[in-house]
C-alpha cells in the first residue's frame, strides 16, 4: 500500500466519516413521471411507507407519503450541507424560511439550539424521468455553538467555483469547491457558527470528475492534524497514488501528501472529498440530535417537547410550492431570492406570508 494511503474500505449506508464529519449519504433515485400532486406516477405497493429506504424500482419514498422526501423533523447541535446534483428540493422550516432549490446548488442548514425543517423531492415533470441525487452531510459544531441561533443559507451554482484542468494529454477534471479552497478558487462564506468559519478547521468539501484518462493532482494541505477521505462512488477504474482502488470504496489518505489520481478506465470517474481538522470534542448523539453530553440529550428531548423549537408555521408537514416555481429562497427576515424567472415565486410568496413567524 501507498504511504500515502492510510486506510480503505467499501462504502456502506450511510457513508463512513471522520470528525467533525457525523454522516454521509448519496442519494440517487430514478424517479419516474409525477402525477397531478408530484409524487411519482407509479404504483406502491410493496413499499414500507414512512420509511422506504429499499430503492425498489431504483428510487425510494424515504419518509413521505405522497411525494418523496423527509416531512417536518427537529435537529439540534450540528449543520446539513445539502449538495444537489440532480433534481429540485423544497425546504420549509420553522424559523419561517423557505426555499426550491437543486441542480447544482447547495443548503447549508445550521440548527443550533434547534430547528424543524422538511425536505420533499417534487416530482415536477409528467412527461419524463425526475431523476433526483444528492449529497448530505451532517457536520458537528463545537460545543461553544451549539446553542447559537440557527442559520439558514443557500449557495446557489452561478455562485460556486470549478477548477477545471486539463492534463498533458488532453483530459480534463473538474473539481467543484463547496468548501475551503483549491488553488485560487475559494468556497463560499460558511455560516457564521460552523466550523468551516473558523480558520484552523481546515475544512474542505469538494466533488471531483475525472473524464476517461484524465490524470490530475489533488494538493496536499500544509497544516498538520488535517484528515482527508475520498468517496469514490462513480466509474469503473481509478489509480490512486499509483494504486488500483476498489470500486465504490472510501479512502483515507495522508492529507499532508500531494494525490495522483488516475482514471484508467472509459468511462468518468467521481469522488467527494471530505476535509478538515477534527473537532476533537465527545459526542453524544441520538437521532436528530448532536450533543456532548447524554444529560444535553435529555434536554434538548424535553425542549423539543416543550416548544417544538419555535412550532410549525407551515400547515401540512410536507408543504411543497408549486409546479413552476423556480429556484428560490425565502429568509425568516423576509429577504426572497429568485433564481429562476418562472411563474408562481412571488405570488406564492404572498398567499403563504401570514404563515410565518416574526413577519
Amino acid at each position: 500500500m501507498s504511504s500515502s494511503i492510510l486506510k480503505i474500505a467499501s462504502l456502506s449506508f450511510p457513508w463512513q466519516t471522520m470528525d467533525p464529519f457525523l454522516f454521509c449519504v448519496h442519494h440517487l433515485d430514478h424517479y419516474p413521471e409525477g402525477n397531478a400532486q408530484m409524487g411519482p406516477n407509479a404504483s406502491l405497493a410493496g413499499r414500507q411507507m414512512g420509511s422506504d429506504f429499499g430503492n425498489k424500482d431504483g428510487w425510494s419514498m424515504y419518509h413521505g407519503q405522497t411525494i418523496p422526501g423527509f416531512p417536518s423533523h427537529p435537529h439540534r447541535g450540528f449543520e446539513t450541507v445539502t449538495i444537489v446534483r440532480q433534481g429540485r428540493i423544497d425546504h420549509s422550516d420553522s424559523l419561517g424560511a423557505t426555499a426550491r432549490f437543486g441542480d447544482g446548488d447547495v443548503q447549508w442548514l445550521t440548527a443550533g439550539k434547534g430547528i424543524v425543517h422538511c425536505e420533499m423531492f417534487p416530482l415536477r415533470h409528467q412527461d419524463q424521468a425526475n431523476t433526483c441525487e444528492l449529497f448530505q452531510l451532517w457536520l458537528n459544531l463545537p460545543a461553544k455553538d451549539k446553542m447559537c441561533e440557527p442559520h439558514f443559507t443557500m449557495f446557489w451554482r452561478e455562485h460556486i467555483q470549478t477548477v477545471r484542468h486539463v492534463d498533458a494529454q488532453g483530459h480534463a477534471t473538474e473539481v467543484l469547491v463547496v468548501a475551503g479552497h483549491l488553488n485560487d478558487a475559494q468556497g463560499l462564506p460558511p455560516p457564521p457558527h460552523s466550523w468551516a468559519s473558523q480558520a484552523q478547521s481546515d475544512l474542505a468539501i469538494f466533488t471531483i470528475r475525472l473524464e476517461a484518462g484524465a490524470r490530475w493532482t489533488l494538493p496536499r494541505t500544509p497544516h498538520a492534524g488535517t484528515k482527508r477521505q475520498l468517496y469514490y462512488f462513480a466509474g469503473q477504474s481509478l489509480s490512486m497514488a499509483g494504486q488500483v482502488m476498489p470500486q465504490r470504496s472510501v479512502i483515507e489518505v495522508v492529507a499532508q501528501d500531494d494525490l495522483d489520481l488516475h482514471n484508467t478506465g472509459s468511462d468518468a470517474v467521481e469522488l467527494l472529498m471530505l476535509q478538515a481538522r477534527p473537532i476533537g470534542e465527545p459526542v453524544a448523539q441520538y437521532g436528530p440530535f448532536v450533543m456532548n453530553t447524554q444529560a444535553e440529550i435529555h434536554q434538548a428531548f424535553e425542549d423539543y417537547r416543550r416548544t417544538e423549537f419555535g412550532g410549525w408555521p407551515w400547515g401540512a408537514s410536507d408543504p411543497v410550492h408549486p409546479r413552476d416555481t423556480g429556484r428560490f429562497a425565502r429568509h425568516a427576515d423576509g429577504r426572497l431570492e429568485e433564481r429562476d424567472a418562472e411563474d408562481g415565486v412571488q405570488s406564492f410568496i404572498e398567499k403563504r406570508r401570514p404563515k410565518f413567524t416574526g413577519v
